[in-house]
């Protein structure tokens, strides 16, 4: 393929596509906003599904090095009451199908796996425009510009691409994550981590719950979730750690310590984050030469387990679909994007919602689906 293929976004799933553009021998080349790999923390754990993540890692070649990342026993997942009664304790017994691994040392990996010079660090994207013909020019806010007849947002809820292709923009879920870590914790906080477990541990009531998981060296990695307008989350001084977390966890009074002591004892400044989704049941448009989106850029939605394994799926089959169609974009992209829009919808609608896991019905719901009871 002679056309320039340029990919922003130096998430999962832009260095997924870039890596199985590779095998096929096509160059790419990816724009990231930040100036390093390193420069900021990367989320915690992912399980990587049987079904499209895993998938993806093998159309890159990369099944191998993935299952070194493995964290055995990660896929345990226990649900507590406020009391920190046990509910559910699902163990994990070795035959999930989803293992878990850190986010940044997949990201890694991804990044290890391509030729030096195809991620272009400190590149943010100022303005994306077409030119005709299903050509395009991104400008960056460092000065300088990428002409390209194949452009591929990858970049993130608040993609500067999908402007190209759709009015759609992200809006608030109603819900917010209060993020913290526990380092070390078997030595540093037995109590916490002999509550979270061996893997997953969710406690669950309308409208909140708190959300942990057990990570490399035994640090454990704490969300707090909350049904709450994005007014309540202004009134509160994130930048006053201490008072921000003792505004949080009087959500949770009357909850039994060795819970709440997730949140108080948490040894990094409590991060807010607003979860966003794209409006509709099913993100589409029509389609436009020379430019397709993937991951969040293409199809935002509530956490649910499902948008990183999506992110590398659709790197790896845009990948293989460019492959198919090395000298014919328009087809490439036309069946990249029509699967893309099935598996999705497919995908968002048998997975959890937020909607259900602090509902009315919850935990009790959960636990149904779980049991299948």
């Amino acid at each position: 393929m002679t056309t320039p293929i340029t990919i922003v976004g130096a998430g999962l799933g832009g260095l997924a596509l870039s890596r199985v553009l590779h095998v096929h021998g096509i160059p790419s080349t990816v724009y990231e906003a930040e100036p390093s790999s390193s420069t900021r923390g990367q989320g915690g754990l992912l399980d990587i599904r049987d079904y499209n993540g895993q998938p993806a890692l093998e159309a890159a070649g990369l099944t191998e090095r993935f299952r070194e990342l493995v964290l055995e026993g990660r896929q345990a997942m226990r649900l507590l009451d406020r009391d920190g009664n046990v509910l559910l304790d699902v163990p994990d017994d070795g035959t999930g199908g989803n293992p878990e691994v850190q986010r940044g040392e997949l990201r890694q990996m991804l990044l290890d796996s391509l030729p030096d010079g195809t991620v272009r660090w400190d590149h943010k994207v100022s303005g994306v425009r077409a030119l005709g013909d299903g050509r395009h020019e991104v400008a960056f806010a460092n000065g300088t510009t990428a002409t390209t007849g194949l452009l591929v947002g990858a970049d993130g809820a608040w993609s500067r691409v999908r402007p190209l292709l759709t009015g759609a923009k992200p809006v608030y879920s109603g819900f917010s994550f209060v993020e913290t870590h526990l380092f070390d914790g078997d030595d540093r906080h037995p109590t916490s981590a002999k509550t979270v477990g061996g893997g997953a541990m969710m406690v669950l009531e309308p409208g909140k719950g708190i959300l942990a998981h057990r990570e490399r060296g035994g640090n454990l990695h704490t969300w707090v979730m909350l049904a709450r307008p994005l007014d309540w989350f202004a009134a509160i001084d994130f930048t006053d750690p201490a008072a921000a977390t003792a505004r949080v966890v009087r959500e949770f009074d009357g909850w039994a310590p060795e819970l709440t002591a997730l949140i108080t004892d948490g040894e990094t400044p409590p991060v807010l984050r607003h979860i966003h989704d794209l409006p509709g049941e099913h993100h589409r448009w029509d389609r436009t030469p020379g430019v397709t989106l993937l991951g969040d850029a293409a199809h935002l939605t509530a956490p649910n387990g499902e948008g990183a394994n999506l992110a590398l799926y659709d790197g790896a089959e845009l990948g293989k679909a460019i492959a198919a169609h090395p000298d014919d974009v328009e087809a490439a992209l036309t069946a990249y994007e029509q699967a893309m829009f099935v598996r999705t919808a497919a995908s968002n609608a048998e997975a959890p919602d937020l909607h259900v896991m602090l509902g009315d019905g919850t935990p009790h719901d959960l636990i149904n689906a779980f049991t299948g009871s």
